[in-house]
């Protein structure tokens, strides 16, 4: 599986964008942003956003050293020029969850392309909002921290997201997308703070990143097709997962998926499959995860296709998304539980065309073990534990 040519068109996009000529730059402070963390930015952000999308040159929007607090915002296209660079040294600070109430998402991009977000930080103060959903109250939705929607041709480089409430980076139904270098972070048990989450998208790269949160480190949902991840460290968290699927009897499939040289700490799954247990058109097809090391992984490789949360709606039934085409190559390391492969499949439509290729995965410095139902495959190479397909 060779990497995709989107990713090649991300590379020089960003080379066109940092080494463009004729730049209009933009402070925020100019505007009218303060960076004391206290005064509300937001319409300073906004306002600098709408002279950037009006001007048809190459335009840098820099946000200084500080705290900037900031309020729900959307950065809406299109833009007459296709080449705008947010420059972030400070932070920006989300208020608290009363304040956002109900509003999925804290910033959003919308419709642009050929957009650039370097440096910085985004501080969703998720504390409270994760305390509220612990004590049981009625709580808000929680909201994403950043959100692409409809957009092209975008590269976020060397950002650092903390305590998001919800999902920190969302990307959906956007084409050509390049993170690399960024750092996530949200406490192991702070709840639904997926990494990266993207759907009907294609040509996402994720490189170079560290994803440290309680959930998924990158969830690819439905619509999710040419998914590059290399060198990624996951954990705390739930693991790489593709889906959960099958929620919709029509849904989009996901296909080719490429994971590589990724190191998995302490995180409750590694290479995770999942589905519901209901029907389903929806499919999973080319998925390659190769060069990777488990360090005490609960479930370093598993497909569950009984996927069913609370029992409602799915007890007893199957899932109609098809699997097939998944290789497993040079995954090494430790397991935090017996059974380091666990291949759990629909009996309805059965997991086709699994390899697993110079696998060595222990268990407390033993022998671990696999387990298999309805799953079909084949192993080439040394595979420890035993396989079962």
């Amino acid at each position: 599986m060779e990497k995709s040519q989107s990713t090649l068109v991300i590379s020089l996009l960003f080379v066109f964008l940092v080494s463009a000529n004729a730049v209009y730059n933009i402070n925020v402070v100019s505007f009218g942003a303060n960076a004391d963390g206290k005064t509300d930015s937001t319409q300073a952000l906004l306002k600098a956003w709408t002279s950037a999308c009006a001007s048809k040159q190459s335009v840098r929007i820099y946000v200084p050293n500080g705290r900037y607090l900031t309020k729900k915002v959307t950065f809406g296209g299109p833009c007459k020029n296709n080449a705008t660079s947010f420059q972030i040294d400070g932070t920006l600070v989300a208020p608290s969850y009363n304040v956002l109430g109900n509003t999925a998402t804290w910033i959003m991009f919308r419709k642009v392309t050929g957009l650039s977000i370097s440096g910085g930080t985004l501080d969703g103060q998720g504390t409270s909002y994760w305390a509220c959903r612990k004590a049981g109250k009625s709580c808000p939705v929680g909201a994403r921290s950043l959100s692409f929607n409809y957009g092209s041709n975008i590269v976020i480089r060397s950002l650092t997201s903390i305590n998001s409430q919800n999902i920190h980076i969302a990307i959906n139904n956007c084409n050509n997308v390049l993170v690399q270098g960024m750092k996530i972070v949200a406490p192991a048990d702070s709840p639904n703070t997926d990494g990266i989450r993207v759907q009907k998208s294609t040509g996402l790269t994720i490189m170079a990143t560290s994803i440290k949160t309680g959930d998924d480190c990158v969830s690819a949902g439905p619509g999710t097709r040419n998914l590059w991840i290399e060198g990624t460290n996951c954990g705390p968290g739930h693991g790489i997962s593709i889906g959960s699927l099958g929620r919709d009897m029509v849904e989009d499939g996901v296909q080719n998926v490429t994971v590589k040289n990724a190191i998995f700490t302490g995180s409750d799954n590694g290479l995770r499959i999942k589905s519901w247990a209901r029907p389903s058109k929806g499919f999973v097809k080319g998925v390659l995860y190769q060069d990777i090391i488990m360090r005490n992984v609960e479930n370093p490789i598993i497909i569950d296709q009984h996927y069913c949360p609370r029992n409602e709606g799915c007890p007893g039934q199957e899932s109609g998304v098809k699997i097939s085409q998944v290789t497993y190559r040079n995954i090494q390391g430790s397991s935090a539980t017996p059974v380091a492969v666990n291949f759990d499949c629909s009996r309805t439509n059965p997991c086709q065309g699994i390899t697993l290729q110079t696998v060595k995965l222990t268990y407390q410095n033993n022998v671990a073990k696999s387990s298999c139902l309805n799953a079909d495959g084949q192993t080439r190479g040394s595979v420890l534990p035993e396989s079962c397909l």
